[in-house]
């Protein structure tokens, strides 16, 4: 009985104790960050591997949000899963993002420079093609529309011709640069890990890569511009881990390489060759890239340099993407 009283007397201590202390108790509830998962869309290029790294070394928890990276074998899957709105934040290039941001159903905004193609991006050709104007009435093979006929109209125009001055077959990368190996075209464009199969073709050369353009072929951290709006303070996490993360490579260079190449399906050698074609982007050089300028390593001008191509070769832009709106500095401030 004793013990039945006292077990009463408890519980109605408890009950009155809750119960006084029960807006508390609600204030606190409602006061409590929300937990809501970024899905982050990464697929296979040296400069996106690097996520890889925030995963195993837990660096978004560290910045305090919830990062789901999902992997995209299909790159072009990755587009299309941010413009449906199924991805908050997507790593593409600017030369994929100015036709998509028309039809994204959250909007699509550039917060981060993730690197420059340095050399990544190739036009290789046969041993009889010397020069551009070699190329004249010859077969490149590529994906239209992408980096590598970006590149491949930029070098054309630098000697005072166009595309219509060679015959384009497209291809999708991995298909054209085996078209190359056996000889079916006399040139290919193509990012790693696919020209090593078209450097495999004797007497075969690289005519011209990304390294004589520079910020032609930017790689970007592309978010929605819900995301940016309902949780900036994400957004701001998201990229500060970036920078987090080439801060981890300077500091663990060996731990690092081994976990992009266990990513990436690479040994090292072949790592340390692919890394070599990216200029990876510091706090200090995105801030320069975001700023306006009349040349290729500011944004403003690549993306408009862009819109002409499309505009030009393709005429697949139905309405002109406003490029101002386009990037977003504001979370690329000191940490």
């Amino acid at each position: 009985m004793t013990k039945k009283i006292w077990s009463l007397a408890i519980l109605c201590l408890l009950s009155f104790a809750i119960t006084i202390n029960l807006p508390k108790i609600s204030d606190v509830s409602q006061n409590q960050p929300e937990s809501t998962q970024i899905n982050l869309g990464y697929s296979n290029w040296p400069g996106w591997w690097l996520w890889e790294i925030a995963k195993e070394e837990k660096l978004f928890e560290k910045n305090g949000i919830n990062v789901q990276l999902r992997w995209f074998d299909n790159y072009s899957d990755s587009l299309e899963a941010l413009a449906a709105g199924t991805l908050d934040a997507n790593c593409q290039t600017l030369n994929d993002t100015i036709p998509q941001v028309q039809n994204a159903i959250y909007g699509e905004v550039v917060v981060l420079v993730n690197d420059n193609s340095a050399g990544n991006d190739k036009i290789i050709v046969s041993q009889d093609i010397k020069n551009i104007e070699g190329l004249k009435g010859k077969k490149v093979a590529l994906e239209e529309g992408v980096v590598d006929d970006f590149l491949l109209t930029l070098a054309l125009k630098q000697k005072g011709m166009s595309r219509d001055d060679v015959k384009i077959i497209d291809l999708e990368t991995g298909a054209a640069a085996i078209a190359f190996a056996q000889g079916v075209v006399d040139g290919v464009g193509a990012f790693p890990p696919f020209w090593l199969d078209a450097l495999k073709r004797k007497g075969s050369h690289e005519l011209v890569t990304s390294a004589d353009f520079p910020g032609a072929i930017v790689d970007l951290l592309v978010v929605t511009q819900k995301l940016i709006d309902e949780r900036p303070e994400q957004v701001q996490a998201l990229v500060d881990t970036w920078f987090d993360i080439l801060d981890f490579m300077e500091k663990n260079p060996e731990a690092a390489n081994q976990i992009i190449a266990s990513r990436a399906q690479v040994n090292i050698e072949e790592l340390e060759l692919f890394q070599s074609g990216v200029k990876l982007f510091s706090r200090e050089d995105n801030l320069s890239a975001f700023k306006k300028g009349n040349n290729m390593t500011h944004l403003n001008f690549t993306a408009q340099t862009i819109l002409d191509f499309f505009e030009s070769e393709f005429k697949i832009i139905e309405t002109k993407p406003k490029i101002n709106k386009l990037f977003n500095s504001q979370f690329l401030g000191k940490k």
